[in-house]
């Protein structure tokens, strides 16, 4: 594979008539979904976009994000996929660093694109996924002027194929840059694992901002396999299309888990179909898991561990290490796929002893080219061929790995990583804010909250629900604190670093993990 446009090529010569993915009652062959990637590549070519060149798409899952993906590729550009639950501030910021010489955006997201338009510095065409809206083409009409032949541009193990945006401590996006051959080296190893083939009823309802969704996806497809999109999640839906389309494979978080085995519907629902369900993310909370075992006894668990930058999955906790007797081996993430190092190191970057935590660093041909345009940044994280996590945690001696706590300041709350840093920074802006930290917390829903640990200027008058929703206006609602405490002062270290244990501590009181 030299390049992910090489799964359509394939697929669409040797089984071109297999349903490639299902969405909202269309089904698109591999056959189909080669050509219309080609007519996308030649589209895009035509608009003068060169090699390498980012390309930016804002929308929920549907069935186009996938011509794009694989049309992009066939264009030598790169694939920037805009998280839609950002504010546009946010989302001006990352198509800006992007410099995305054309934007594709959702009908749903029209508005905000219309709000940020005349600061979009690099974007030069607007092709919204639905009807023409103004001056923005239709995208159906777009693609349909275009030839269906492969253009077969060349393409190198090192181009950069996908890249997605991952928050930052500074409070800065960071863009991931992910390469045909960190895929080329994860699809065939994660195919295998997560009982994929030819024809396997395989759900996708993960974002595909996220390596978790587009990731899935991919490797699906790859894997030839009937992918069924949906455009987001909801408990109901999810269910229903589990019976309808007798899904064998899935990739929730552990809130998602969590939903669907509270949702009233399941009682009435034929599961039966479920062969494996692989979860990620966040750590799933020990008696949620046992909960869902006890709910789905046919169906065999696998916990994967992996960012962003590892192209996903490095590590798994396969169905057989899934014993409810095991309680210690079930707050495990597993242990390193084919190819895959680790080391736990401490502050110096030197080895600890096995059994005591620290710093997860990884070796692995799944890791990114870099931050895009952020050499420090990407010095700091990639050291040699290690890739410094920000993860704490600590091997034992059969080699399974068990997340501790973070050395990066970051939130995980339903599977999505949050930065304080990200959210104080709005917080700081409100008048009557004098000083503020954000932490999480414990949430049984969302695995963590955000909280925000606030001291008001003197005289002010600051109750919490009017700066959570004056923050609305500024941060994505997702990183909204869903409390807020008033405090004096903040702890501090004599240089002046707020100490976050030291706030985080009631809270985390009593638990074994500094994460839920």
């Amino acid at each position: 594979m030299s390049c992910l446009a090489d799964i359509v090529r394939h697929h669409g010569k040797t089984r071109g008539d297999a349903a490639a993915v299902v969405y909202d009652g269309r089904t698109t062959s591999y056959a189909t979904l080669d050509r219309l990637s080609n007519q996308v590549a030649n589209g895009l070519i035509a608009e003068g976009v060169r090699r390498q060149a980012r390309i930016a798409h804002l929308d929920k899952s549907n069935d186009l994000f996938f011509e794009l993906l694989f049309g992009i590729a066939k264009a030598g550009a790169v694939l920037v996929s805009v998280n839609w639950r950002l504010a546009a501030p946010e989302v001006l910021h990352i198509v800006n660093d992007a410099e995305a010489e054309l934007l594709f955006v959702g009908p749903e997201y029209a508005a905000l694109v219309e709000e940020i338009r005349p600061q979009l510095k690099t974007v030069r065409r607007i092709v919204v996924l639905g009807d023409a809206i103004g001056p923005w083409a239709g995208f159906e009409a777009w693609r349909d002027s275009q030839a269906g032949n492969d253009p077969a541009l060349p393409a190198a193990p090192t181009d950069v194929a996908v890249q997605f945006y991952t928050s930052g401590t500074t409070g800065l996006p960071k863009g991931a840059q992910l390469t045909n051959a960190n895929f080329a080296w994860m699809l065939p190893l994660w195919t295998r694992s997560w009982l994929l083939g030819p024809g396997v009823p395989n759900l996708v309802c993960l974002p595909m901002f996220h390596i978790g969704g587009a990731g899935w996806a991919v490797v699906g497809l790859f894997a030839g396999a009937t992918n069924h999109v949906v455009r987001e999640f909801v408990p109901a839906t999810i269910l229903e299309t589990i019976q309808r389309a007798r899904i064998q494979v899935a990739l929730f978080v552990p809130a998602m888990i969590l939903f669907l085995l509270q949702a009233p519907q399941i009682r009435e629902t034929d599961l039966g179909s479920l062969r494996l369900i692989v979860y990620g993310a966040a750590p799933m909370p020990a008696d949620l898991l046992r909960q869902a075992l006890a709910t789905l006894k046919g169906c065999g668990f696998q916990q994967v561990y992996g960012l962003t930058e590892t192209t996903g999955a490095i590590t798994l906790l396969e169905p057989k290490d899934h014993d409810p007797a095991n309680a210690k081996r079930l707050l495990s993430c597993g242990v390193c796929q084919t190819g895959v190092e680790l080391r736990i190191v401490d502050d110096a970057g030197n080895d600890v002893a096995t059994g005591k935590v620290g710093e997860i660093a990884v070796r692995s041909p799944q890791i990114m080219s870099g931050y895009w345009k952020m050499p420090e940044a990407t010095a700091k994280s990639i050291r040699g061929d290690w890739f410094f996590t920000g993860d704490a945690g600590y091997l034992d001696a059969e080699g399974y790995l068990y997340i501790h706590d973070r050395v990066k300041d970051m939130i995980v709350s339903g599977g999505e990583n949050i930065y304080p840093a990200e959210v104080e920074s709005a917080l700081f802006g409100h008048e009557a804010v004098a000083d503020v930290a954000v932490i999480g917390v414990p949430d049984e829903r969302w695995g963590e909250a955000v909280k925000a640990v606030v001291v008001r200027k003197p005289g002010a008058s600051l109750e919490a629900g009017e700066l959570i929703t004056w923050a609305r206006q500024r941060i994505a609602g997702y990183k909204l604190p869903k409390s807020v405490d008033f405090v004096d002062l903040l702890p501090r270290n004599p240089t002046g670093k707020i100490l976050k244990r030291e706030l985080r501590k009631p809270y985390w009181e009593g638990r074994t993990r500094q994460v839920n």
